[in-house]
């Protein structure tokens, strides 16, 4: 099996649970000479869980990687979001920390079906059906996915041939997680009988995503405060870029959110973010209610800064015309 993925950067993180994904891209990541460490979450939620750190020792001491690891707190409360927020952040600081530029991720073509079936229970168009991405970028740090396109079976296969030792978390079986349903009662099965169709399919899709996402933008930041300049893009593709901006910061937007987009051109969002667009332009800033002096309220407003805006560049002392 060959991994199809040029990973440039030197300093790497692979997230490592000892489970058949993260086992099956840590030898392909060494058998491609893909520099990389490993970092580790250890939830300590079932009795193998000591069993999956000591391999990642293993590995480790075997392969001369460095390892990071860190242990779910056991009075924290415990779901999947909360863990999957644990995780993420614990990722963010150790790359900070340590110089580290990407974090690549074991997810794969199972994965990215199962994603997709779940924002078409939700009602998705195409830009949040396509919405696992092999990339993207995050407060800096590149974030890779380069197993989308193989299916969990032949990276099982890949395993056993090469006689390699691996974990099952008998969790993924639960299903009062959504996605675990999802998996049980759909995907796999369907994978298995139609797996080269439905990797066909993807790429079509993602062509597809190409086209409706192809167009020109000019980006201009400061602090946490995003200005996207553009021309002749329709609603559909403003909402992408909103999508896309917020999801960057850590926030997915609902179905419910997006369809307001589409008619309210001024919103603050879960409280957070505020958002306004015109035909040539978008805002996109921390949600602040900061009371602006009369005078630079009227050097705002003669600069036609948006109204939801203007309490975050006073924040910033923004004075760049636009």
């Amino acid at each position: 099996m060959e991994l199809n993925l040029n990973i440039k950067t030197k300093h790497n993180l692979l997230a490592f649970s000892a489970g058949i994904d993260s086992t099956a891209l840590f030898f392909l990541l060494e058998q491609n000479h893909i520099p990389f460490d490993i970092i580790m979450v250890n939830y300590g939620l079932r009795a193998q869980s000591s069993d999956e750190v000591n391999y990642a020792k293993y590995l480790s001491e075997k392969f001369k990687k460095r390892l990071f690891i860190e242990n779910y707190p056991k009075d924290r409360k415990f779901n999947q979001k909360l863990g999957r927020d644990f995780r993420y952040s614990f990722f963010d600081k150790i790359c900070k920390e340590s110089n580290y530029q990407t974090i690549i991720t074991a997810h794969q073509l199972n994965d990215k079906l199962e994603w997709f079936m779940m924002q078409l229970s939700k009602g998705a168009g195409l830009l949040e059906l396509m919405s696992m991405q092999k990339s993207y970028k995050k407060d800096g740090i590149y974030h890779l996915k380069p197993l989308l396109d193989i299916s969990k079976k032949e990276l099982l296969d890949y395993l056993e041939n090469k006689n390699i030792r691996y974990f099952i978390d008998i969790s993924n079986k639960d299903i009062k997680y959504k996605r675990n349903y999802i998996r049980e009662n759909f995907t796999d099965d369907f994978l298995k009988l139609y797996q080269d169709g439905i990797k066909n399919s993807f790429k079509y899709l993602e062509n597809d995503l190409s086209l409706l996402t192809n167009f020109e933008t000019k980006v201009e930041k400061q602090q946490q405060l995003t200005i996207i300049k553009y021309n002749h893009i329709n609603i559909q593709q403003i909402i992408w870029l909103i999508d896309k901006e917020l999801k960057s910061r850590g926030l997915i937007i609902s179905f419910k959110t997006k369809e307001l987009l589409k008619t309210e051109n001024e919103l603050v969002i879960s409280h957070k973010f505020a958002v306004v667009y015109d035909k040539k332009i978008l805002w996109i800033a921390p949600y602040s209610k900061t009371v602006i002096p009369k005078n630079i309220k009227e050097i705002y407003r003669v600069q036609k800064y948006p109204k939801l805006i203007r309490p975050y560049l006073y924040d910033i002392n923004f004075d760049k015309i636009i």
